[in-house]
This record gives structure tokens, C-alpha cells and sequence, in this order.
């Protein structure tokens, strides 16, 4: 795990040249001028919408001289994860480009198209992570600090589904205002979509989500005190030897685990057991006092719904968390060696359509099968699924739907030259 990679110092931008004009203002004005002068050079070699592809990243970074110092006054981190989703864009659209110059497509197209889907793309999973975890991660006294919370989307929090809906609704519209063959397109930049999903995978490992559940294969791995599975392995009760389910509609959260010579174990605490208090504290405070009383030299008391009470030693305090599976490489693992098949399978495609056909096919099976060891996710809608499972199991209606829609072409039937 490797959150933070470096620091940027930011408040040199504050300064101003001469005594009169901020740093700042003066790069501004410069992205101003450039900006101009690739419009102007677009519109004379016919080449216009092209600008757009320029323009937005041009936008965006003058804003961020503006307002950066400001909102990051120690220094403007570098994080992990932000590096790793940027690394993934840019080998995304490298590959794209290089399948567009073999397919006779300018690949000035693909930059454009990249911009719009990977702005998109970001803003709906965030989006999808905000909504999936509104109740536990983003409730705040203030709408400052909600607001803070949610912008941050370098430090993580980002859902590949939400991803693909935002990133599809840019595509779409992309695809009718160029008046491109949608399906053609599709399948040339399928591959990217998944190699960008390898390097993002990497990117949770560094920044220590998506993580797995626990196991004691020999290729396991353990995150820092700092991370949040440690924090949630502490307010389940594993570092105490057993573990807690809360289940929803229940004040009594129920004893799921005891691992033999536990302290847990050693103090008589048994599967099962359905807990009232926790050093006398009820309901919500429950994670709360587990937390607290992990480093604590005070014996965890916990009283049972049978009125039991139990007094457990506090554990020896372990400096990284307990070993658990390294989903988020298995996740990359499994992208990457999707992005090869898509990749070699392009050229065997008798139809437009179908390397996107075997995306929403292979793709949704995979993550089925990979969110069994992911355990960041509960079960939603009273399926016993999460909502990632739900999600998978409507693409592959959708990739069905696909294929017996594509049976009844005859050929392949758009070209880009």
C-alpha cells in the first residue's frame, strides 16, 4: 500500500512577479493564449472539432492553478491511485491509437473521444461509489466537508460499473455527433477499456481498497494500521479473535467467528452468540468501542442478549492488518488477460459488435466470480448478491441480447476509410 506517492509545493503559484502580477495569473493567461491559438489553428486546416479535444484539458488546468493552492496549502499530494488511473488512460488511448491507424481511422479521434469518456467515466463512478456508500462514508456535520469527501476521488472510491455507464453515455454521444458506426467503434477500443482497468486495479492495491477477504494462502498479503481494512477488521472484532455481522433491522449484532486460542475464544465467547452491549454501550456505538478498546489495556466487555457477561484480554496490538487475499491483483490479473483475448480476437470478428459482445460476456462472469473473495461490498435488493453480482448478472442479459442480435448479420458492415 502506497497512498500517497509525493507532494507537489503549490504556494510558489502565490507569489507574484515583480511585486504585481501573481504567478498564477500569468500562467492562466498563458493557457488562455494557447488555447486560442489551437482554435485558430484547427479552424484554418478545417480541423475544428479536433479543438475539443484540447480545449476541456486546457479549461480544467487553469482552473487548478487558480484553486489548488488554495485547497491544498501543504503541498498538492500525489496519490497512488490517481497515478495508476492516469497511467491506465493513457495506455488505454495509446492501444486505441494504434488499432485506428491499422483500421485507416484518423487517430486524432480516439484523443477526442478519450477526453469526453474518461471525464465521464470518473464523474459516474464516482458517482456510483457516493450513492453505493452514502450512509457509511459520506455522512458529515457540514456540507463542506461532504463535499470535500466526495471530490476526492484520487484517494480512491471508484466503481468500474459506474465507469462504464458514464463513460457509455459520452460514447453514444460522441459517436452521433461524429457520426461514427457505434458498434465499429466499440469493438476497437474495447481492449483499452479493460487495460485502463488493469492499471486502475493497481491502483486500489496501492491505495488499499477493493481488498479481499481473509485467507492464509502462502501469496496473501497485510495493509498498515493507516488502512481501512485494518480499521473495519478492528471494529469486526477480528484483532480480539472473533467476528461480528450486523445484521440490518437488528440491534444485536450477531457472533459469526471465534478463532481457536482467541482471547475471545479463551473467554468463553461462542458462534452464535448474539451480542447487547459492548463496555456498556449499545446500538450504533458498537464499531465505535471495538476501535477504542483495541489498544486499550482494558479487558473488552461484552454482554450477550442472554444477559452473559464476558470479559475479554485485550490482544497484543499488530501493526498491519490480518492476512486477507490480494483481490485487487487477481482483479488486474484478470483484465489484462481480457484485453489480450479482445485484442487477438478483433481480428477474427466477423461482425461489428462482436469484441464488444465478448467483453459483456467474459467480463461480467469473471467479476461475479472475483466479488466471492471481495468482502468490501455487502449484499444488496435481498438478492444475497452485491450490487456489483446484480450488475454483472444484467450485462450478461445484455451480451445475450447482443449475440442473437448479431446472428442475424450477414457480414461485417462499417469501415472507417
Amino acid at each position: 500500500m502506497c497512498s500517497e506517492l509525493f507532494r507537489i509545493p503549490l504556494q510558489w503559484l502565490n507569489h507574484s512577479i515583480g511585486g504585481v502580477v501573481p504567478v498564477k495569473m500569468l500562467l492562466v493567461l498563458l493557457l488562455v493564449c494557447l488555447g486560442l491559438g489551437i482554435l485558430g489553428w484547427c479552424r484554418r486546416n478545417h480541423r475544428a472539432s479536433e479543438a475539443w479535444g484540447y480545449l476541456p484539458g486546457l479549461f480544467i488546468l487553469a482552473v487548478g492553478v487558480m484553486v489548488l493552492p488554495q485547497m491544498f496549502p501543504g503541498g498538492l499530494p500525489i496519490r497512488g491511485y490517481g497515478v495508476m488511473v492516469l497511467l491506465g488512460s493513457l495506455s488505454g488511448i495509446g492501444l486505441a491509437m494504434v488499432r485506428a491507424r491499422q483500421m485507416n481511422l484518423n487517430p486524432d479521434i480516439i484523443f477526442s473521444l478519450a477526453f469526453g469518456m474518461f471525464v465521464c467515466g470518473i464523474i459516474g463512478a464516482r458517482l456510483f461509489y457516493v450513492i453505493e456508500y452514502w450512509d457509511t462514508r459520506f455522512q458529515f456535520d457540514d456540507w463542506p466537508s461532504t463535499f470535500l469527501a466526495i471530490v476526492k476521488f484520487t484517494e480512491g472510491g471508484l466503481v468500474v460499473y459506474g465507469s462504464l455507464i458514464g463513460a457509455t453515455v459520452a460514447f453514444l454521444w460522441f459517436m452521433r455527433r461524429q457520426r461514427l458506426p457505434a458498434l465499429a467503434m466499440a469493438d476497437l477500443i474495447a481492449p483499452s477499456l479493460l487495460v485502463g482497468l488493469a492499471f486502475g486495479r493497481i491502483g486500489c492495491l496501492l491505495n488499499g481498497c477493493c481488498y479481499g477477504g481473509e485467507s492464509h494462502r502462502p501469496w496473501t498479503i497485510t495493509f498498515p494500521a493507516a488502512s481501512m481494512l485494518y480499521s473495519e477488521q478492528v471494529a469486526a472484532g477480528r484483532m480480539h479473535g472473533f467476528e461480528l455481522v450486523f445484521p440490518k433491522g437488528s440491534n444485536y449484532p450477531e457472533v459469526v467467528r471465534v478463532d481457536e486460542g482467541s482471547p475471545a475464544a479463551k473467554a468463553g465467547l461462542t458462534v452464535g452468540s448474539k451480542i447487547d452491549s459492548i463496555n456498556q454501550s449499545h446500538g450504533d456505538q458498537f464499531q465505535k468501542e471495538l476501535l477504542q478498546s483495541y489498544d486499550s489495556p482494558k479487558p473488552l466487555v461484552l454482554k450477550t442478549k442472554s444477559g452473559l457477561l464476558l470479559s475479554i484480554p485485550s490482544p497484543k496490538v499488530r501493526s498491519r492488518s490480518l492476512p486477507v487475499h490480494p483481490a485487487q491483483v487477481y482483479s488486474a490479473v484478470n483484465a489484462i488477460l481480457l484485453a489480450w483475448v479482445l485484442w487477438t480476437f478483433y481480428a477474427f470478428r466477423r461482425r461489428d459488435g462482436e469484441v464488444t459482445a465478448l467483453m459483456l460476456t467474459i467480463y461480467p462472469i469473471s467479476r461475479f466470480l472475483l466479488e466471492m473473495i471481495r468482502i468490501d461490498e455487502s449484499a444488496v435488493f435481498g438478492t444475497g448478491l452485491s450490487i456489483s453480482q446484480n450488475i454483472s448478472l444484467v450485462l450478461l442479459l445484455v451480451a445475450l441480447g447482443m449475440w442473437i442480435s448479431l446472428r442475424r448479420k450477414t457480414s461485417l458492415q462499417a469501415t472507417f476509410a
